[in-house]
């Protein structure tokens, strides 16, 4: 199989099929092998690079207290040994005080000095000072994951990378959508200023989701009287102006009905469906305080990856969710800085193909809501297809969740109103 032309974009990807079929080989190779499989049995991010040579592993952080594991590339700096073990042992029997935290912050800097990194011009930087470059001080842990190990491996021993992935080998964790098998994209905090300084010098894929913005299909507009518009937003359309200044629901709608269009809520840019807009200041005051009270009663129709359905047809999820900080936009469950998330939930049909056709009803509005809930191991533990922050990405299949249903009270005559199904 012919390697692909570009190397990977780690931040958003569809696997390479060499890289799936490397990534299946290491996990026959765990599991058969109990002695090295139980070193990674209570979870853990596992890497491949797909080189000129053949492929290359990594785990990320420690694996069963080991930074060195047969078959797999070393650390970029091994923490397990020398100074740094002395010097926290010491530091840990200091008393509690500036003094202590002086000499913490003193040995993080001196780790962010060790981890040099190289990249595919032939250059060295340490992780200290390539976040530098951007005005930003390196989170505890960086460098310490899969990709930065495997690509520092291959420009220092003379390696070309042709692709790479992340994927999922273990137990489920309690807080992040993480499950076997399944990739998933580096993180953004600690891995992104490291790994786009790292690919200098690589022709790297573009980011999927500019192509997304590129060309979405239209918008409809389902309902308009003097306050409200309720359109039909397609999946790939932002619901309000970002950065990028792609194309934006809000956008469109200013476009046709004036200036004084204003958005009242948001769906995801991958999320299609029907969002209600005010068009004045008023009416935009009166639906915001109807979601804000949860008032307004909203449903989704969702298809979930198959597997087998080990809940009730219908049902409740409560699981609190809060901003994976190193790992934006994605959401983790946490249970002591999460806020309240509840979904209902309804199976409605298994379709021939396994997958499954399900209704959701979020109570509350909480970002990636209903995907977390759908993915999470404590949630239905299957993944909407084609979600690609916590499902199986695809290049020919958008996230298969649309907002199908909403209702509310009309900002100026009292009335219930009600568009499309679920509500």
């Amino acid at each position: 199989m012919n390697p692909p032309p570009r190397f990977t974009y780690p931040f958003c990807y569809v696997p390479h099929p060499l890289v799936q079929d490397a990534a299946r080989a290491l996990i026959e190779r765990l599991d058969s092998d109990p002695a090295i499989g139980s070193l990674f049995a209570e979870g853990k991010m596992m890497g491949v690079l797909i080189t000129d040579r053949g492929p290359l592993y990594a785990f990320s952080g420690l694996a069963g207290g080991k930074a060195v594991v047969d078959g797999f590339v070393p650390p970029v700096f091994d923490l397990t040994q020398g100074f740094y073990k002395q010097r926290e042992k010491e530091i840990s029997l200091m008393p509690a005080g500036p003094g202590k935290s002086a000499a913490s912050s003193e040995l993080q800097e001196w780790i962010f000095n060790q981890y040099r990194v190289h990249n595919a011009l032939g250059e060295e930087l340490s992780v200290k000072e390539i976040f530098a470059l951007r005005g930003l001080v390196p989170p505890g842990g960086t460098g310490d994951c899969a990709a930065p190990k495997l690509l520092n491996y291959a420009f220092r021993n003379g390696f070309k990378p042709l692709a790479m992935g992340e994927f999922w080998y273990g137990a489920s964790p309690e807080k992040e959508v993480r499950q076997q098998g399944r990739f998933y994209p580096s993180c953004t905090g600690k891995c992104g200023p490291l790994l786009t300084w790292m690919m200098r010098g690589l022709d790297v894929d573009r980011n999927p989701l500019d192509g997304a913005l590129a060309s979405p299909d239209e918008p409809r507009v389902i309902y308009t009287d003097e306050s409200i518009i309720v359109a039909d937003k397609p999946s790939g359309m932002l619901s309000v102006p970002g950065r990028t200044g792609a194309p934006s629901l809000l956008g469109w709608l200013r476009e046709r009905y004036g200036a004084g269009v204003e958005s009242c809520h948001r769906l995801d840019m991958d999320t299609s469906g029907l969002m209600v807009f005010a068009r004045s200041v008023k009416d935009k005051s009166s639906l915001e305080f109807q979601f804000a009270e949860r008032k307004v009663r909203k449903a989704y129709r969702a298809r979930l990856e198959g597997g087998p359905w080990n809940h009730a047809a219908k049902g409740t999820i409560a699981l609190p969710l809060a901003l994976d900080y190193y790992d934006r936009p994605r959401q983790m469950v946490d249970s002591l800085a999460g806020k309240k998330a509840i979904t209902e939930y309804e199976l409605v049909e298994v379709l021939p193909d396994g997958t499954l056709d399900v209704l959701f009803r979020p109570l509350t509005g909480r970002s990636h809501q209903i995907r977390v809930h759908a993915a999470h191991i404590r949630g239905l533990g299957h993944p909407i297809v084609g979600d690609r922050l916590y499902g199986t990405p695809s290049t020919e299949t958008p996230l298969m969740l649309r907002a199908c249903g909403i209702a509310f009270t009309h900002p100026a005559t009292g009335k219930l109103m009600s568009f499309g199904e679920g509500v």
